[in-house]
């Protein structure tokens, strides 16, 4: 990839993904493969965007999740319910507990359901952490999607449902 002085890594072109499949002699569709690495290289940099962004509030995308998502559920989830909603490793959970329990913003309490287990509850300094940075989150997650028309965005999140449900392909045995 080629960098673009004004807005970074420009992602491949139709015709280099022509050139690399004919380079090794495969019948892939160049426009196909062209449409992967793109969404590749925005993902990359949506997820680089989102750290800059989340960092401004002290907070990593995986941490602001985690807060979310106990906020979404009533504030208290156990780390393995929390593991399978935000699709990662319970050692991830306990790495991503372990840093908000720190700053006060989360705590781990015993279940009441299992008593062998704990569950980890939203404090009230970590609701008002999502409630301060709520205005200019999602006045800057409108604004990055805001070239796009309320149809447009219908149609992409149809489109994006497709491909995040082909995303299998990349990690299948």
């Amino acid at each position: 990839m080629s960098q673009h002085p004004e807005t970074g890594p420009v992602a491949p072109s139709l015709e280099q993904a022509r050139r690399q499949i004919d380079r090794y002699g495969l019948s892939a569709d160049p426009q196909a493969v062209l449409v992967a690495a793109r969404l590749m290289a925005a993902g990359a940099r949506v997820g680089q965007a989102g750290e800059v962004h989340f960092g401004r509030f002290g907070l990593s995308t995986g941490r602001y999740r985690l807060l979310a998502d106990l906020e979404d559920h009533g504030g208290e989830k156990s780390p393995s319910q929390l593991a399978a909603s935000l699709g990662v490793s319970r050692a991830t959970v306990t790495g991503l507990v372990a840093g908000l329990e720190k700053e006060g913003l989360v705590a781990r309490r015993p279940s009441a359901e299992d008593g062998r287990g704990n569950v980890v509850i939203l404090t009230a300094r970590g609701a008002d952490r999502l409630r301060e940075l709520a205005p200019e989150h999602f006045a800057r997650m409108q604004a990055m999607v805001g070239g796009l028309s309320p149809e447009e965005r219908t149609t992409f999140l149809d489109l994006l449902g497709r491909v995040v449900a082909g995303v299998d392909a990349l990690i299948e045995d």
